[in-house]
């Protein structure tokens, strides 16, 4: 059973890499910031370092998602209940993975620790801890999110886009006609003038800032920073399935942890990139920034209280809302992804229970 516990957890983790991995550069790729190999690399860096960062960030969420509280401590430390609900979450979000679906490990793990707690002959769930614990911050999450993200578009409207270079302008020295008649030396005032980026380059100017390229720095800093925000809060939650069976200890968990998922996303992150990158909307560097700051900071303060939200909720909560006021948002695309988050948890739970009812028929 501790094989199979390993196993399952690994392919969890394995599956939570391909699924969520990118997520933090879906903006970045949608904007043609920079091209899917560099995203890639940079959002797995990231993610690595926010895994190995959680032990310190995160340790509450550890205890959540062992299921202390939702279900009794006896049950919560079975070797079979452990291995079912991770079951239920991997086979979900691997299926999702896929099929191009940015859905919700967080969701999946939920559905599983229910599923197998029903399974028992007790059946034994606290749905009152369910609800405010769990159910609640995962549907508030992308709401605030939306929210924030609606308010950074209209934010951003307020900066002339024709207007996104400032150039400095040095002095000039000319021959001007005195009173006299004869040539006096003279002088321009030193001056910076604001353009477009393609009028700044046919300017020769010592100092030339483009606000563009420096918004380009800022969007790729606010991709890691919520690729490290996701490893902070998700990797506790698969952490969770080792501690509760008492196999491995924190530090060596978090590093396996972290391992799998990088390995997972390097092969297996493109469909789900796809989706949140270009199919649900398409942005500019300034939209794609706005909504990666907001996610990145609600992601981060959620892990810091041990609430469990979800990064892929908020993100295309964020993602969703910027593209709506711009009238951009592809509304086929977010209904189908709204449809596949729906379906996470039951499914998940359906699964779970019977991973768990195959393993007590065999045992």
């Amino acid at each position: 059973m501790e094989w199979l516990l390993i196993a399952v957890a690994l392919f969890l983790a394995f599956g939570n890499g391909a699924n969520d991995n990118f997520k933090g550069f879906a903006t970045v790729w949608g904007s043609d910031t920079l091209n899917y190999r560099q995203a890639l690399t940079l959002a797995t860096l990231a993610t690595v370092a926010g895994s190995l960062a959680s032990l310190m960030l995160a340790g509450t969420l550890v205890q959540q998602f062992t299921g202390a509280g939702l279900v009794p401590d006896a049950v919560a430390s079975a070797p079979a209940f452990i291995v079912s609900v991770a079951g239920g979450a991997a086979v979900t979000v691997l299926l999702a993975t896929r099929l191009g679906f940015p859905v919700s490990t967080t969701h999946a793990l939920v559905g599983g620790l229910v599923g197998a707690g029903l399974a028992q002959s007790e059946g034994a769930v606290h749905f009152d801890r369910l609800a405010s614990a769990f159910l609640l911050p995962l549907l508030v999450s992308p709401m605030v999110a939306a929210g924030f993200g609606m308010l950074a578009h209209r934010l951003i409207r307020l900066h002339p886009a024709e207007k996104d270079c400032a150039c400095l302008i040095a002095p000039t020295q000319t021959l001007m006609p005195a009173a006299d008649g004869a040539l006096v030396s003279g002088s321009s005032a030193l001056s910076i003038v604001l353009a477009s980026d393609a009028a700044c380059e046919r300017l020769e100017t010592p100092v030339r800032v483009s606000v563009s390229r420096s918004l380009d720095r800022l969007h790729v800093l606010s991709a890691m920073s919520i690729c490290f925000a996701r490893g902070v809060n998700d990797t506790p939650k698969l952490m969770a399935l080792f501690v509760a069976a008492n196999f491995l200890n924190a530090q060596v968990s978090i590093t396996v942890v972290a391992v799998v998922m990088a390995v997972g996303g390097i092969l297996f992150a493109r469909q789900v990139a796809e989706t949140m990158s270009q199919r649900v909307t398409r942005m500019d560097h300034a939209q794609g920034l706005a909504a990666n700051l907001i996610t990145a900071a609600l992601v981060l303060f959620a892990s810091r209280i041990g609430m469990p939200v979800s990064t892929t909720h908020v993100a295309l909560g964020s993602i969703a809302a910027v593209g709506a006021s711009a009238k951009t948002l592809n509304w086929h695309t977010l209904s189908n992804v709204l449809l596949s988050w729906v379906v996470t948890l039951p499914f998940a739970l359906i699964v779970a229970a019977a991973t768990f009812r195959v393993l007590q028929a065999v045992a």
